[in-house]
C-alpha cells in the first residue's frame, strides 16, 4: 500500500510540471508542505523556518522569490490540481455544482494590493479589506476551487501609480464581482469542466445581466435574490405594447398598468397559503438533520420588462420560512425545468454550504488569508499553492471516507530553531485568529478520532532539506 509521503511525493510530482523551470521544484514543496502544517502564521518566514531550519535565510529568500516575484501560470497550477482531483471527486458522483462566491481578508493600511473599504464576510460588515472571487465544482462528497481572482476596486483601477507599485497586470481592469464569475464560468464552458448548476448568492442573483448571461451560455442556475424581486405571479405576465398610432415608430415595449403590475418576492410569499408550506430535510449535520420549510412557485422576473419587448422567460421562486420566523428568511430563484421537485430544488440551493467549509478549511487550516506581501502576483500565488495543497487533503479525506466527511488530515508541526524570531504579521494580527483557530481545533479533534491514526511523511529527497512531517488523523 503506497504510503501518504509517496501518495503526497506523487501528487507534487505531477504538479511541479506545469511551473515551468526545475528549480521551482523545491520551493513548490516546502512551501506547500508548510502550508499544511499547523502553523499560526502560514507567511513565508514562518514556513522557512520549519521547513528548513538549518538554512532559514536562504530558504525564505527562496520562498519569498517563488511566491512574490516568479512568473510561474497560476491558471496553469489549478488546471493540474483540477485535472488530479476531479477523477476522485468524480468516483463519489457527477459534479452537481458551480458554485460561485466570494471572500474576504481583513487588511490593516491601504497599500495591499485591491485593499479598500468594503463589504468583508469573514467580519460581517464594511471593513478595510481584500475580497476574492471564486468559482467551485461540487458534489455531495466534495468540493474544489478552480478559479481564483482578486477583485480589484474602482480607486485602485483608475490609480496608475498604485496599479505599477502592486504589479496589477495591464490587462486587469474594473470589473463587479458578477462580471469576474462570468469571466470565470466562461473559461470553465471552454475548457470542458463537467458541468453543474451554477450557484450563487444573492450579491449575483439581483445581477439581472448574471442571470441572462448564464442562459446565453445555457447553463441551469439556483441563484439567492433579495425579497424586492419584482415578479409576475404563475399565470401573469406584462401587458403587450400599445397600439401603434400610425405615427412615428411603432410601439415595441412592454406595459403595467395601475391594475396590472408586478409584486415583490416577498409579497408573494406572505400571499401563498399554509398548505403551499412543506417541510424539508437536506442533509445531516452536526446536531441532526438540517429541516425547514420551504414553498416554490412559477413566477416571471419582472425587471425593467417594461424597457423590454418579450418578457423574461418562467423560472421558479423557492423561499424559506422556518416555523420560529416571523417572516420569510431566504429567496432563490432557479431555472430548472417546470417538473422539478421541491426536494431537489432545495438540495442544490443549500449545496452552497460546501464552499463555506472550503473557505473555513483555507483560511484555518492553510493559512489563504496570511499572505503578508502586497502585490497581485504574490496575492495569487500564495491562493493557488493553498488551493494545491487543499487538494491533496481533499484526496486524502475521500480515501479515507467514502462519504467524504472525514476530517481533513494534519501535519505534525517540526521543530524550529530557538533562535527565530519571525518579523511577519503583528501580535495583534497573530491574536485575531486565536480564538476562531482553537474553536475550530476542538471540532477538529473530535472528528479525528474517527479517521486514519496516523501516515508518516518523509523527506522529499536529498536536495530537499524539508523537515521529517507526520500526518495525523
Amino acid at each position: 500500500m503506497m504510503t501518504a509521503s509517496k501518495r503526497f511525493d506523487a501528487y507534487t510530482e505531477r504538479l511541479v510540471s506545469v511551473l515551468g523551470h526545475a528549480d521551482r521544484d523545491t520551493p513548490f514543496r516546502q512551501y506547500t508542505t508548510g502550508l499544511l502544517l499547523p502553523l499560526e502564521r502560514k507567511s513565508i518566514e514562518p514556513i522557512a523556518a520549519r521547513v528548513d531550519p538549518a538554512q532559514v535565510s536562504a530558504t525564505h529568500q527562496s520562498l519569498h522569490h517563488f511566491v512574490a516575484k516568479s512568473d510561474w501560470s497560476d491558471r496553469a497550477l489549478l488546471a493540474a490540481v483540477q485535472r488530479q482531483l476531479l477523477p476522485v471527486i468524480e468516483r463519489h458522483g457527477q459534479i452537481e455544482a458551480w458554485i460561485i462566491d466570494d471572500t474576504g481578508f481583513p487588511k490593516k493600511g491601504k497599500h495591499s494590493v485591491g485593499v479598500a473599504r468594503q463589504y468583508c464576510g469573514q467580519l460581517g460588515k464594511q471593513d478595510n479589506c481584500q475580497v476574492a472571487v471564486s468559482l467551485s465544482v461540487a458534489n455531495e462528497a466534495a468540493s474544489l476551487p478552480i478559479d481564483y481572482q482578486l477583485y480589484l476596486p474602482k480607486e485602485w483601477a483608475g490609480d496608475p501609480a498604485r496599479r505599477a507599485k502592486a504589479g496589477v497586470p495591464e490587462a486587469i481592469d474594473f470589473k463587479t464581482k458578477p462580471a469576474i464569475a462570468l469571466d470565470q464560468i466562461r473559461q470553465a464552458v471552454a475548457d470542458g469542466v463537467p458541468a453543474g448548476v451554477v450557484l450563487a448568492d444573492a450579491g449575483y442573483g439581483a445581477d439581472m445581466k448574471f442571470q441572462a448571461a448564464l442562459l446565453e451560455l445555457e447553463l441551469s442556475y439556483v441563484l439567492g435574490v433579495q425579497p424586492t424581486m419584482s415578479v409576475w405571479p404563475e399565470g401573469q405576465m406584462p401587458l403587450p405594447p400599445k397600439t401603434w398610432s400610425g405615427r412615428g415608430r411603432p410601439p415595441k415595449c412592454l406595459q403595467r398598468s395601475d391594475d396590472h403590475h408586478p409584486i415583490s418576492a416577498k409579497e408573494l410569499a406572505l400571499s401563498l397559503p399554509a398548505s403551499a408550506w412543506q417541510d424539508v430535510t437536506w442533509r445531516a449535520g452536526t446536531k441532526g438533520d438540517l429541516v425547514s420549510r420551504f414553498a416554490a412557485k412559477r413566477v416571471r422576473p419582472a425587471h425593467r420588462d417594461d424597457q423590454r419587448e418579450q418578457p423574461w422567460a418562467e423560472l421558479w421562486l423557492m423561499v424559506e420560512w422556518p416555523e420560529d420566523e416571523a417572516e420569510p428568511t431566504k429567496y432563490w430563484c432557479a431555472n430548472l425545468p417546470a417538473d422539478t421537485s421541491l426536494d431537489q430544488l432545495v438540495h442544490l440551493a443549500k449545496l452552497r454550504w460546501r464552499i463555506e467549509r472550503d473557505y473555513l478549511e483555507l483560511k484555518q487550516e492553510l493559512g489563504l488569508g496570511h499572505y503578508e506581501g502586497r502585490g497581485w502576483r504574490g496575492f495569487h500565488h500564495h491562493a493557488s499553492l493553498c488551493i494545491a495543497a487543499y487538494g491533496f487533503l481533499i484526496a486524502e479525506r475521500l480515501a479515507s471516507s467514502p462519504e467524504g466527511g472525514g476530517a481533513i488530515p494534519r501535519f505534525r508541526l517540526p521543530k524550529q530553531p530557538k533562535s527565530f524570531k519571525p518579523r511577519g504579521a503583528s501580535h495583534q494580527a497573530r491574536t485575531s485568529q486565536r480564538p476562531l483557530h482553537r474553536h475550530h481545533e476542538m471540532a477538529h479533534r473530535h472528528r479525528t478520532r474517527k479517521t486514519i491514526a496516523k501516515m508518516s511523511m518523509l523527506p522529499a529527497g536529498s536536495h530537499n532539506r524539508t523537515t521529517t512531517l507526520f500526518m495525523t488523523q
